[in-house]
């Protein structure tokens, strides 16, 4: 299934609350903001984090990495906090960071960071973290908000993710 990256037609404020959502996001998902003046992807996953949901990411990444988009090189943040299950296979989060490590290819490296409350999304973030190691990917993985804003250089109240994105236009 493949997701669109268009962007909707919300302001492009730099502001550090004004958000934009990205067309289309992950099934179920509606807490996927786009920060333009920040350079910033942000997403929010909730519910059950699983093999089916993690195929999902992949197929959006490859729609968003295409060097025709903005997006390609900005820097993500997945906040893990409102997972209220974590069942993806260990053999399957293996595959993903081989496959993303694949695709992300060329070009300038994207910092993702991974922040979790939760030592079980926490163990999971900081395996891919490990993983994606000597790649164009560097992710990280983070149990603490204000270290999340320091390494992505975004101030820390963005990371909070309280504003509301404007909601999908289908076009």
């Amino acid at each position: 299934m493949a997701y669109g990256a268009a962007v909707n037609s919300a302001d492009d404020s730099t502001d550090s609350k004004a958000s934009r959502a990205i067309s289309k996001p992950l099934p179920g998902v509606d807490f996927l903001r786009y920060y333009p003046g920040h350079r910033l992807i942000a997403w929010q996953p909730q519910g059950t984090l699983d093999d089916l949901m993690l195929n999902d990411i992949a197929d959006w990444l490859v729609d968003i990495e295409k060097e025709s988009l903005p997006f390609r090189y900005f820097k993500r943040f997945v906040d893990f906090t409102q997972l209220t299950i974590v069942a993806v296979r260990t053999d399957h989060v293996f595959e993903f960071a081989r496959k993303r490590a694949q695709q992300l290819t060329g070009g300038e490296p994207v910092r993702t960071a991974l922040f979790a409350a939760n030592w079980v999304a926490f163990a999971v973030a900081s395996m891919y973290e490990s993983m994606v190691q000597d790649t164009l990917i560097k992710a990280r993985a983070f149990r603490d908000l204000a270290d999340v804003a320091d390494w992505l250089a975004i101030p820390v109240d963005v990371l909070t993710l309280k504003d509301w994105p404007a909601p999908f236009e289908s076009s």
